[in-house]
């Protein structure tokens, strides 16, 4: 299980960009039933859930080696230091956080409201409408946004393989 909580991890990850306070908008999927399959393709795609960004945070066991790596596919230090066991490399619009020490296990992360790069998207499907979504759909979850807050939250899942989903709002 996580040594850190989500929430640590993902302020570490976010401490590479600043971003403004915003108000999210909520958006919804339809409910009518296709007629055809053009409406189906078209349902389907309205009912997309987006997650927003997304990064991939590696526990590493040796920080300067796992940059040292990644540098030579072309990432570069976008954020974190090294004194703070932490860096987050960018090659384009990729993420990869390499974090030594702060948890056990790798974390697939998603950031509604956010670019790759941090910035604000609008509208933006509120973690918390996310998190109705996906119980409505009977997936449970390690950890829960609570739902009677607005603004920054998130929510936990771990998929069949173990491995943990992080889904973290910061605005």
């Amino acid at each position: 299980m996580l040594r850190t909580n989500a929430r640590t991890i993902i302020t570490l990850m976010a401490m590479a960009t600043t971003l403004p306070a915003c108000q999210s908008t909520t958006t919804t999927a339809p409910t009518s039933t296709p007629t055809t399959s053009h409406d189906a393709a078209r349902q389907q795609e309205d009912a997309r859930m987006d997650l927003g960004a997304f990064s991939i945070s590696l526990a590493v066991k040796d920080l300067a080696a796992s940059r040292a790596f990644y540098e030579k596919l072309g990432f570069e230090v976008a954020g974190g230091a090294m004194e703070k066991n932490y860096l987050i490399m960018r090659n384009g619009t990729t993420d990869i956080g390499l974090f030594q020490g702060m948890f056990e296990q790798n974390i697939l992360t998603f950031n509604p409201g956010w670019t790759y790069d941090g910035k604000n998207v609008d509208p933006f499907t509120d973690v918390r409408d996310l998190q109705k979504a996906l119980k409505a759909k009977g997936l449970t979850f390690a950890t829960e946004a609570d739902e009677s807050t607005t603004g920054p939250a998130h929510f936990v899942l771990v998929d069949p393989d173990g491995n943990p989903v992080l889904v973290d709002q910061h605005r």
